[in-house]
């Protein structure tokens, strides 16, 4: 039973978070709503069909999971959520709802009953959501009142809810997906060549992708897979691909081009060529980065894979860094009528004590503290023999600020490599142009779209 929910919860977070490639605009984004499922609600309380614009009862609380499938089972919300709160407020009724077809945004606003907290996606979907229909509320007031110390949350996690929020802070940190380097150590072994280590950079990688990447019989080995869109859009040299102060692309940088130019040349290795991370398990791919929730997949679906882990590649400048934040985080809704008490359960879930339990279910959280990091994955079997601290090794990357009251699309540094690299064989520079000035032009009917009257969120 514990491997079956383990399996449940790595392939439902993966989805939600990365897996996702294609939405209904021209930009390929890697993280999409989950849209599965039908309506439930939790045992403890009823939908709330009232037209009031939140549930009025003071000891009832809306929580509304817009992100990660895996709650859509009510018995994963309680054992990964509401058992804490209940812990905590013995007396508190939570009413969830998740996202799925019979209940979007839309549909609760329809309905009057807008949710107290709502767990969504941040980067994204702070905009694209949550702004959008206008339940976007500052927890600035509520941080200080109750004495919340976010300096032990990820730092770079807070620069990307403070990006998203226009300067100020309509949400806090809760999950993030991360990414780690996992090698086939038979295929190492094969070969005769050392196993990688913490803190690599890329150039000794590629040096490795090069001794792996042969034909051995009827067998073709893969030295190195790694996603080039996740690569981009969450680099370890904090690039942007949006200007920081002006409303248009900055894609046109000589850093833009050092970091194409570094991961196309290992997909330049005669045999080498990108097909997908997920072949890992096949046994034929030397190295894979890829996200843990993957990772956790393959150990459950593979149990005689024979790999280990070390953190992803770095750059020399950056030798500390692994990729940027992608995180889903807990919004208080503006129409809420319970936000002191809206605070105190995010406060509560995020405290050294949940966050260390739902570590060991091999859930990622945003706090700094080594103690809670130790603790990951320790119900996990399938990784007891991993080395799972390599995804602690680095910090994350601090992304660039952008100064508040800026455009923002969702930039589509995927179409950089495909189709202009991969499929129409562009040298870097052009596709980047091509892609700079698809932001640019994005970016433009964006503001006229806004200014017209819409909600400008065509390109997000």
């Amino acid at each position: 039973m514990k491997k079956v929910l383990i399996s449940a919860l790595a392939a439902g977070i993966a989805v939600t978070s990365l897996a996702a490639c294609t939405n209904n605009n021209t930009n390929t984004t890697n993280e999409e709503p989950n849209t599965a499922g039908n309506p439930e609600t939790t045992n403890n309380a009823p939908a709330n069909e009232s037209t009031g614009a939140t549930t009025s009862d003071d000891n009832t609380l809306f929580f509304y999971t817009a992100q990660n499938p895996v709650y859509e089972d009510e018995a994963n919300f309680d054992r990964l959520i509401g058992q804490y709160i209940k812990k905590k407020f013995p007396d508190l009724t939570i009413k969830h709802v998740h996202w799925n077809d019979g209940t979007r945004y839309e549909d609760l606003i329809a309905k009057g009953t807008i949710p107290d907290i709502v767990f969504e996606q941040v980067r994204r979907n702070t905009s694209r959501m949550v702004k959008k229909f206008k339940m976007e509320y500052d927890m600035s007031d509520l941080i200080k009142q109750f004495n919340f110390d976010t300096s032990k949350l990820d730092p770079a996690s807070m620069e990307v809810v403070k990006t998203a929020s226009d300067g100020k802070i309509y949400s806090l940190p809760f999950e993030m997906s991360d990414f780690v380097l996992a090698y086939n150590k038979d295929i190492f072994d094969k070969y005769g060549l050392d196993y990688p280590k913490d803190g690599m950079t890329y150039d000794q990688v590629y040096e490795l992708a090069k001794k792996l990447t042969r034909q051995d019989g009827d067998i073709t080995y893969k030295g190195y897979q790694q996603h080039p869109s996740h690569y981009m859009m969450y680099n370890q040299i904090s690039e942007p691909s949006l200007n920081p102060n002006e409303d248009k692309g900055a894609m046109d940088s000589d850093t833009w081009l050092k970091i194409v130019n570094n991961i196309r040349r290992f997909y330049e290795i005669p045999g080498n060529q990108f097909t997908t991370t997920s072949d890992f398990p096949k046994g034929q791919m030397g190295m894979s980065v890829d996200v843990v929730e993957n990772v956790l997949k393959w150990a459950t679906d593979f149990p005689d894979l024979n790999f280990d882990l070390v953190s992803v590649p770095v750059f020399p400048e950056a030798s500390g860094s692994k990729y940027q934040p992608n995180l889903n985080g807990l919004f208080i809704t503006q129409q809420s009528k319970h936000k002191e008490l809206a605070f105190q359960v995010i406060q509560y879930l995020l405290s050294d004590e949940v966050q260390a339990e739902r570590e060991k279910e091999a859930i990622i959280g945003p706090l700094n503290v080594p103690a809670v990091q130790q603790a990951f994955a320790q119900n996990v079997p399938q990784m007891k023999d991993k080395h799972v601290q390599a995804l602690f090794a680095l910090k994350s990357a601090m992304p660039a600020p952008r100064k508040p009251g800026l455009t923002f699309i969702n930039p589509p540094v995927a179409q950089v490599f495909q189709p202009n690299i991969f499929e129409q064989s562009k040298d870097s520079a052009t596709a980047l142009r091509v892609v700079n000035e698809m932001i640019n032009k994005q970016l433009a009917e964006t503001k006229a779209a806004i200014a017209a009257g819409g909600d400008g969120t065509a390109y997000q």
